[in-house]
């Protein structure tokens, strides 16, 4: 018989920013992908993962944190990009719903094979990179109609969302931008919430080690004060 085994890259067992309460995180490794403004490149190859776990052997892990999730809390599986690793996260979910535990999918919306997946899912965070077709190809180097069929799914499911964009000075930190996604946002009667992260520059020195170019060298960290104060025009 065939067994699924999960590539992945860390685990973060304490997590309070993937989803509501305190989360188990699975960082899954692979992802298509190349985002500009991306922080992990060292997650981009499948075949460099750190770990390997069949899903019996990460449910019996999380389960050891479940007292945690006692206030909402439950398990997110993050990348990378997990919908690349779809199958290895349906039976994680599946085994967690039969253990009554809350699963979160933090996803780009960039994969296949995935309705099976949604429906032992609670709750999507969608990485929402950009609005327009032609720039959302240079920031991300694919095209986007996967994004869009994956956020057509989701409605048609009705499963509750998330939408997370990161904000990126010069680019998108405008008044404008982010009323633009809220508009976008309003689409959709499935989404819940809109985060917007700041942008850093913290992993200007893994490109360097990896000896990976990295795009946005020039590009100055988002001030966090302005991000914030962006939010309001969310309400």
């Amino acid at each position: 018989m065939f067994q699924i085994v999960g590539n992945i890259a860390s685990f973060e067992t304490m997590g309070l920013v993937d989803g509501p309460g305190v989360r188990f995180v699975v960082f899954l490794q692979g992802c298509p992908l190349r985002c500009a403004y991306c922080h992990n490149p060292e997650m981009w190859n499948t075949k460099e993962a750190k770990i390997q776990m069949t899903p019996e052997e990460l449910v019996k892990k999380i389960k050891r944190y479940r007292v945690y999730f006692k206030d909402g809390g439950g398990v997110t599986v993050s990348g990378g990009e997990p919908l690349q690793q779809a199958k290895f996260v349906t039976e994680v979910f599946r085994l967690c719903k039969q253990e009554g535990i809350h699963t979160c999918l933090d996803t780009s919306g960039y994969g296949d094979d995935y309705d099976e997946l949604l429906d032992y899912c609670d709750l999507v965070i969608l990485d929402v990179k950009e609005l327009n077709p032609d720039k959302y190809r240079k920031l991300v180097g694919k095209e986007m109609d996967k994004f869009s069929k994956f956020l057509k799914v989701c409605q048609e499911k009705n499963k509750k969302m998330w939408f997370r964009q990161v904000i990126v000075p010069g680019y998108n930190d405008t008044k404008e931008s982010v009323l633009a996604l809220k508009e976008f946002a309003k689409k959709f009667s499935n989404v819940e919430k809109i985060e917007l992260l700041p942008y850093h520059t913290m992993a200007i020195k893994k490109y360097k080690e990896l000896g990976i170019p990295y795009r946005l060298s020039e590009v100055p960290a988002m001030d966090k004060k302005k991000c914030k104060d962006l939010e309001k025009y969310l309400n």
